[in-house]
């Protein structure tokens, strides 16, 4: 059982929750935080003993001032991700070890790729997905789901999750593991979400990817 810390906002606990769920040990490494408005998922990294975080956000001002005066931290505000050039100090590098994903209403299909400019030989991806987000794009036409009041119920959300997981080696991943957050949507009623571990560049063939349930 981990240890239960506090972080500047919930992504925090649903980061930590994923990094106990893979045995992720991330002391050590460089990462990147895209998406990292407040900085829960940035403040997870350092706990769990991250060297330097990339923290991209469009935001000004929205990442706590805490990790906004930490050494370790480096803040990109006012930049999207998506195309955001990576820094050339990160380039020569050769990437960085590990990319966490929470870019709010960002689909997968166009998350996923940015991340991978980022990300160094054998690094790994974290992605936080968020089926009723999913479910409004390409996906809504396959499925034919309907979100009521926003919100997509749960069995709808774990067929719309398969339709991304599918769709992942076609993006450049494959996926490793997939696990539910332990924190739903709109302070706790609202959609469920999951965090996939995502690496590149092998392909897996067929079948289907396992959920862990939550402990």
């Amino acid at each position: 059982m981990t240890e239960a810390r506090t972080f500047v906002s919930r992504g925090g606990a649903k980061l930590e929750h994923a990094l106990a769920t893979f045995a992720i040990d991330i002391t050590g490494m460089i990462c990147a935080d895209l998406g990292c408005s407040t900085g829960g998922f940035t403040d997870c990294l350092l706990k769990r003993g991250a060297v330097r975080v990339h923290a991209i956000d469009t935001g000004y001002g929205v990442i706590d001032y805490r990790l906004r005066i930490d050494t370790r931290v480096v803040v990109h505000e006012r930049n999207n991700a998506l195309h955001m050039d990576v820094p050339e100090g990160v380039v020569s590098a050769g990437g960085v070890d590990c990319i966490v994903i929470d870019m709010g209403w960002t689909p997968q299909r166009l998350a996923i790729p940015a991340a991978l400019r980022w990300l160094k030989t054998g690094g790994s991806i974290i992605s936080l997905i968020k089926p009723h987000y999913e479910a409004t794009g390409p996906y809504k036409q396959q499925f034919g789901t309907q979100l009521q009041d926003g919100v997509l119920n749960d069995e709808d959300a774990a067929v719309v999750l398969q339709l991304v997981l599918d769709d992942m080696p076609g993006l450049g991943v494959t996926v490793q593991q997939v696990v539910k957050s332990p924190i739903r949507g709109s302070g706790g009623k609202g959609n469920i979400e999951y965090l996939a571990l995502l690496a590149s560049p092998k392909r897996k063939r067929g079948g289907t990817w396992g959920v862990h349930e939550r402990r």
